[in-house]
């Protein structure tokens, strides 16, 4: 691997932000001084006083492969992942087939090696009838074990309470949960319809899934999780009610952990009429109060990280009726800068943004020598430039071709990305020669 001497950079790490220059070789960082001198690198950046950030670790993404080709690949999305400032990424087991064999796990880690430049992990699927291989996986094998709970298709709909019992009893790693309640969301559907007919307008998503169908999965998921000392994830939180479900301590002293997604933070039900079914997820985006609720969290430590929860379909699927319209959006090309926005807002401190995506998400999945800026830790780190920019000017690297924030402005940018000491985006280009490594979990 090259050398890399980053000059005059304006480190954010661990609650601090320093003036240093930093040194990579071999993958990893050898040194962080205020001037290193007398090294020659195979390349150097004069940073400028721009943000140095550790890349952002993204606990959740949808990348299609394998099964979706016209959605995205490990490929694509990755490559959209380092533009928008990710490293390192997640990936969820809905695919087609899912992986809920040990198999399956091995074939995406194969196609990750040959084809992904960011770093990368994956999430174990549970479905109704591979139990024993879930109580039977090496904890070290796997970034997570999903579950779930409601808002699936298939047998990975896991709501049979006996089964919810077993496998928070047995599962041998930290269990990651997406809570809605099923039943609670077709009786809502149920009774629109009977008021307004089968032509449904996209706002509706925020009543069907509303609140309470939220809260009603995850309170049960946290109840199972006390009762069996379960190591729980609660994926992307919608509801300021939610938020009382969490302690708000550090998180070397939780079991339990909760995630917020950025787009639920950045939209609200305001922006229906505008996007449509372009803002369609699962668990939907609520109300202003909601997104107030949990921008407000993540200043205390009752939400733990920052996720995405990329889960891209074709512009034509998002353009039928919106009972027919797939859940889901494309958010990782764009990750780092819309979150930034925050910032600039004074929503939160860039130290706080950082903890949320870097820090904490290393912290939470036992990831060794990543997440930090420290001598030692592998090269993985972000460049970000304040410079106002229009999301229309670049081109969207992302196999589906759109993206939620067309038209939208931003005041920071991505320059450059490093994964694994390797350059992965620079000015505006993917390195195509990066390949991200395997990331290791230390259970």
């Amino acid at each position: 691997m090259s050398s890399v001497l980053i000059r005059n950079a304006r480190l954010v790490n661990e609650g601090r932000q320093i003036d240093a220059d930093l040194l990579v070789s071999h993958g990893r960082i050898v040194k962080i001084a205020g001037s290193i001198e007398g090294e020659n690198a195979t390349v150097e950046i004069d940073a400028n006083g721009q943000w140095l950030l550790p890349g952002m670790i993204d606990d959740q993404v949808h990348f299609r492969e394998p099964g979706a080709p016209a959605k995205g690949s490990l490929y694509t999305e990755s490559r959209a992942a380092v533009a928008g400032g990710i490293t390192s990424f997640m990936d969820m087991p809905n695919t087609q087939p899912a992986t809920l064999t040990l198999e399956a796990l091995a074939d995406k880690k194969r196609r990750a090696a040959m084809n992904s430049v960011a770093n990368y992990g994956f999430h174990f699927g549970v479905s109704q009838d591979n139990l024993d291989t879930v109580a039977a996986l090496n904890p070290c094998e796997v970034a997570g074990v999903k579950v779930f709970m409601g808002a699936s298709t298939g047998n990975m709909l896991v709501d049979d309470p006996k089964i919810l019992e077993r496998l928070f009893a047995e599962v041998p790693t930290i269990l990651l949960a997406h809570c809605e309640h099923t039943p609670s969301i077709d009786a809502n559907a149920a009774r629109l319809r009977e008021q307004h007919g089968n032509h449904l307008p996209t706002a509706a998503h925020a009543v069907i899934r509303d609140a309470e169908t939220c809260y009603r999965s995850s309170s049960l998921a946290v109840q199972l999780a006390q009762r069996h000392g379960t190591r729980l994830h609660v994926l992307h939180l919608t509801t300021a009610r939610e938020l009382d479900l969490f302690e708000d301590k550090p998180l070397s002293q939780k079991r339990i952990t909760a995630e917020v997604c950025l787009h639920h933070l950045l939209f609200d039900d305001r922006d229906y009429p505008l996007l449509g079914n372009l803002i369609k997820c699962n668990p939907a985006i609520k109300t202003q109060a909601d997104r107030d609720a949990l921008r407000a969290a993540l200043n205390s430590h009752r939400l733990d990280v920052i996720g995405s929860d990329h889960a891209p379909h074709t512009w034509d699927e998002k353009q039928r009726p919106y009972t027919e319209a797939p859940s889901g959006l494309p958010l990782v090309q764009h990750a780092l800068p819309a979150l930034l926005e925050l910032v600039a807002d004074s929503v939160l401190t860039i130290t706080t943004l950082v903890a949320k995506t870097s820090h904490r998400v290393a912290d939470l999945f036992a990831i060794p020598d990543r997440g930090y800026l420290r001598e030692g830790y592998w090269a993985d780190l972000v460049l970000i430039e304040p410079q106002e920019w229009e999301v229309n000017r670049q081109p969207v690297l992302s196999q589906c071709g759109w993206t939620p924030f067309a038209g939208r402005r931003f005041r920071h940018r991505v320059t450059t990305t490093l994964v694994s000491g390797q350059i992965a985006w620079r000015e505006g280009r993917v390195n195509e020669a990066c390949r991200g490594l395997a990331l290791r979990f230390m259970r």
